[in-house]
C-alpha cells in the first residue's frame, strides 16, 4: 500500500468518527421524546395518568402486561447517561465510541488471523 493511499484512508477513518460522534452527540438533542411507533401501538387502548407513585396506565392495553427490562439500571439506560437528563448526547458518542472499539479490535483480530494463515 502506497503512502498516500495510507493518508487518504486514515483520513477517511478520522472524517468518519468525527462524522459519526456528531451525529450521536449533536441530532441526538433533536429526537423526539415522544414514544415510537412500537410504543405507542403498545398502549392503544390505555390512557396515562399521574398518580402519587408516578405513572399508571388505565384501560386495556398490551404495555399493561410489560415488566421493567432487566439492564434498566444499566449506566446508559433510556439513551441517557446514569439516568441524567439531557445527557443522551453523551450517551450516544459513549455508545458509538464502544462500538466503534469493539468493531475496530474484531476487525484487527480478524486481519491478524488471515496475515498468520497466508
Amino acid at each position: 500500500m502506497t503512502t498516500t493511499a495510507r493518508a487518504q484512508g486514515k483520513t477517511f477513518w478520522i472524517a468518519f468518527a468525527v462524522v459519526t460522534l456528531l451525529i450521536a452527540g449533536v441530532v441526538s438533542y433533536f429526537a423526539s421524546s415522544q414514544p415510537d411507533g412500537l410504543d405507542s401501538a403498545t398502549l392503544q387502548g390505555c390512557e396515562v395518568v399521574q398518580t402519587a407513585e408516578g405513572e399508571e396506565l388505565t384501560g386495556s392495553c398490551i404495555a399493561q402486561s410489560a415488566t421493567d427490562h432487566s439492564l434498566e439500571h444499566s449506566p446508559l439506560a433510556d439513551y441517557t447517561v446514569a439516568g441524567g437528563e439531557n445527557t443522551g448526547g453523551l450517551a450516544g458518542i459513549i455508545g458509538v465510541a464502544v462500538t466503534l472499539t469493539l468493531a475496530f479490535g474484531a476487525f484487527w483480530l480478524i486481519a491478524r488471523s488471515r496475515k498468520s494463515k497466508g
